[in-house]
């Protein structure tokens, strides 16, 4: 998945859903990782970010809604894997490639769930915008740590890693399938997106990313937001990287250098490969900057 385009970068930038021409193309499929839990991704253009989806006798939860042009297709995808209504939908984090539908399925009284400070921002600001968000696209189950879901023979643990992504994710652990969706805490094998504006921060990122990889077996499956699923492998390579990364720009912060002379200075050059169309490994080199103290 690291075949973002240029729209990639507008959707996570801005927000918009208005270039729906440019997402004709675009057809989402399901994937089941484990007994009873599939993934939803979308090809053909920027899908949003990856879903997944529990299915059982106990009911039917979601984790992220995607896109909100893409609510009919997001729809047809998790019916063709179950007839059954969503009963809970769990947000990872505030951006509209991943709840951008919160208020569509909260009409259809969906139990939404997120972490306080998620919600608050909802409240106050909205998805990617200055527009507080209407109530159905609330939700109305929070937590300020963790809670935990005994659904469909699983215990789904939802958790908070403070700091990170933004100041409200939520990683789901399913314990039993050995699984984690780790919503956009890790970006596998590109520069991850940390929205310092909505509380994240690259310190909180790396010990976010370094907790997931004591949390995950070696066996584990390992669902990212973006990027390919895999194993706790991709973690540790994500903040190896972020880590040399953060020490890079800090010593020459340090030595007294701007933020455009950093940027000029490329300390960043070996990982090059991990740039793509929004994060650039200029964008990469001023986010850190930024947020170093």
């Amino acid at each position: 998945m690291k075949t973002f385009n240029k729209l990639a970068a507008v959707v996570l930038l801005s927000g918009s859903a208005c270039l729906a021409t440019a997402q004709d193309d675009i057809t989402f499929h399901t994937k089941e990782v484990a007994k009873n839990l599939y993934v939803i991704d979308g090809t053909g253009g920027f899908a949003g970010g990856r879903m997944a989806l529990s299915i059982g006798e106990d009911g039917v939860v979601l984790i992220d809604d995607g896109l909100a042009a893409h609510l009919d297709k997001i729809n047809s995808a998790i019916k063709s894997v179950s007839e059954k209504p969503v009963d809970f939908l769990i947000n990872t984090h505030l951006h509209s490639d991943h709840i951008g539908n919160n208020a569509s399925f909260g009409a259809d009284h969906v139990h939404i769930v997120s972490h306080a400070n998620l919600r608050d921002r909802l409240k106050k600001q909205g998805i990617d915008k200055d527009t507080p968000a209407p109530a159905d696209a609330l939700p109305i189950i929070t937590f300020s740590e963790d809670i935990r879901f005994h659904l469909n023979g699983s215990e789904i643990h939802v958790f908070h890693l403070p700091k990170a992504h933004t100041d409200g994710d939520a990683v789901i652990h399913f314990r039993d399938l050995d699984v984690i969706h780790t919503g956009d805490i890790l970006f596998s094998g590109m520069f991850p997106f940390i929205d310092l504006k909505n509380g994240g921060s690259v310190e909180g990122y790396i010990a976010g990313q370094k907790a997931l990889y004591d949390l995950a077996g070696k066996e584990s499956i390992i669902v990212p937001g973006h990027g390919e699923i895999g194993d706790r492998e991709a973690l540790k390579a994500s903040f190896k990287m972020l880590s040399d990364a953060n020490k890079r720009i800090a010593k020459l912060k340090k030595e007294g250098m701007s933020e455009d002379e950093v940027v000029a200075a490329k300390p960043l050059e070996k990982y090059e490969s991990w740039s793509w169309a929004f994060i650039t490994t200029e964008k990469m080199t001023r986010t850190i900057y930024k947020d170093l103290k």
